[in-house]
């Protein structure tokens, strides 16, 4: 009986902590290994080109936030590196088939006479069920640019779905962000 409790207990804990994994996982950075970013202090935004105009300001805020954390400072032009964001928001569907049970009987597979010998039908009797879910998804990149080069130093992607609650995925937005700048700035090698 223990153990069935135990076993219980383990698979509740798996199933509440797989979403979370998942949720987490939507957030990539990448960054060019041979640069010691200790040498950079103050940076300056470049363009920023989002699909709603409220988000740009957020966006802006919360890398703000993350980078001063970190002690470097905004300059309005003329910062030792340029930072850059967009965003893409598409439509995504998913198809999705269900079939129902077969009728009840006996038979189907392969035997004498082929498919479909036997009582009750068998192969090819259940129905078919066929759904379309249509999701917003969205990706954001902030870039992050040596000013005098022009290279690409840091590149951050966060990728989620949309939902139809603005307060939902401001606060995403914002989760997001803190997570790709959550081991800003990189150590060098």
């Amino acid at each position: 009986m223990k153990f069935r409790s135990l076993l219980a207990s383990a698979l509740c804990a798996a199933a509440l902590l797989t979403p979370a994994l998942a949720f987490a996982d939507h957030v990539k950075t990448d960054y060019n290994h041979q640069i010691n970013f200790s040498t950079f202090h103050t940076y300056s935004w470049g363009k920023v080109k989002v699909s709603d105009q409220l988000d740009e300001s957020r966006i802006k805020h919360a890398v703000d936030e993350q980078l001063q954390k970190d002690g470097w400072q905004l300059v309005p032009s003329g910062g030792q590196v340029t930072l850059m964001a967009t965003d893409h928001i598409h439509n995504e569907q998913e198809a999705e088939n269900y079939y129902s049970p077969m009728p009840d009987g006996w038979g189907g597979g392969w035997g004498w006479g082929g498919w479909e010998w036997g009582m009750g039908g068998g192969m090819g009797q259940g129905e078919e069920l066929s759904t379309v879910t249509n999701t917003q998804s969205a990706h954001l990149i902030v870039d992050i640019f040596d000013a005098q080069t022009k290279h690409l130093l840091w590149r951050g992607v966060s990728r989620g779905e949309l939902t139809d609650k603005p307060n939902v995925n401001r606060k995403h937005l914002y989760a997001d962000i803190h997570k790709m700048f959550d081991h800003f700035p990189p150590k060098s090698k």
